[in-house]
C-alpha cells in the first residue's frame, strides 16, 4: 500500500471570528502543526485542500487543491483530493483538529487494508476527518457530491456496506485527540495566542 495525505484547510471559519489555520497553538499555527503530523506519515505527496487561496505561505513540498465550484464544504475538498493521487491510499486531517498527533494518525494507517480504508468512530459518530480512505472510493465521492446530500456520515455509512472502509471504535482515552475546535470557548484554557501577523 502506498499513501498520499491531505490538509483539509477549507472552512470558513465563521464561529471562531478568523481563519482557524493561523490559530497558534502550542507554538505553532494550526496549519502548521498538522502538516507535520501528516508528514510524520511519511506520504508520497501532501496536499492542501482550501476553498481559496490560504492566507499563509504555502509550503514547498506540498500542492494546492483548491475547491471547485458548486462548494459543499469538506465533500468537494476530498472528492478533489482523492481524484488526484496516484497511491493507494488517502490520509485525511482537518485543520481544526489540533490536539491529534502523528503517533494516532499511523493507528489508522496500520488499520487500512488493500482497497480498504479505515473510519474512527467517535461515541457512535463516525470520525471522517482524521480517517483514511482507498482510491477506489473516489467514484463514491463523486456520486455523493453530484447528488444533494453532503452529510459525510451517509457517505461514510455507504462505504462502510461496500467495504471499502472499517469502522475502528476510538476508546474513551483518546477522545479528545479528534476534537475540533470552531470557536475560541473550544479550547478550554490551553495555550493558544493570535497569529502574529
Amino acid at each position: 500500500m502506498t499513501f498520499s495525505a491531505v490538509l483539509l484547510a477549507g472552512g470558513e471559519s465563521r464561529r471562531m471570528g478568523k481563519d482557524k489555520a493561523t490559530i497558534v497553538f502550542d507554538g505553532r499555527p494550526f496549519w502548521q502543526r498538522q502538516l507535520q503530523v501528516l508528514r510524520d506519515l511519511g506520504p508520497e505527496k501532501i496536499f492542501v485542500s482550501a476553498r481559496k487561496l490560504p492566507s499563509w505561505l504555502l509550503p514547498l513540498d506540498t500542492e494546492l487543491l483548491l475547491d471547485e465550484p458548486p462548494f459543499r464544504g469538506p465533500l468537494s475538498g476530498l472528492t478533489r483530493a482523492l481524484a488526484s493521487i496516484q497511491t493507494s491510499h488517502l490520509a485525511v486531517l482537518a485543520v481544526d483538529m489540533p490536539f491529534m498527533t502523528g503517533k494516532q494518525m499511523q493507528v489508522l494507517c496500520r488499520h487500512a487494508t488493500r482497497r480498504c480504508g479505515v473510519v474512527p468512530v467517535v461515541e457512535g459518530r463516525f470520525e471522517p476527518l482524521a480517517a483514511v480512505y482507498p482510491r477506489e472510493a473516489a467514484a463514491d465521492f463523486s456520486t455523493a457530491l453530484a447528488g444533494n446530500e453532503f452529510s459525510l456520515q451517509p457517505l461514510v455509512r455507504h462505504l462502510v456496506q461496500a467495504d471499502k472502509v472499517r469502522l475502528v471504535p476510538v476508546a474513551e482515552e483518546e477522545r479528545d485527540l479528534y476534537r475540533s475546535v470552531n470557536e475560541p470557548s473550544d479550547f478550554q484554557g490551553e495555550a493558544i495566542s493570535e497569529p502574529p501577523f
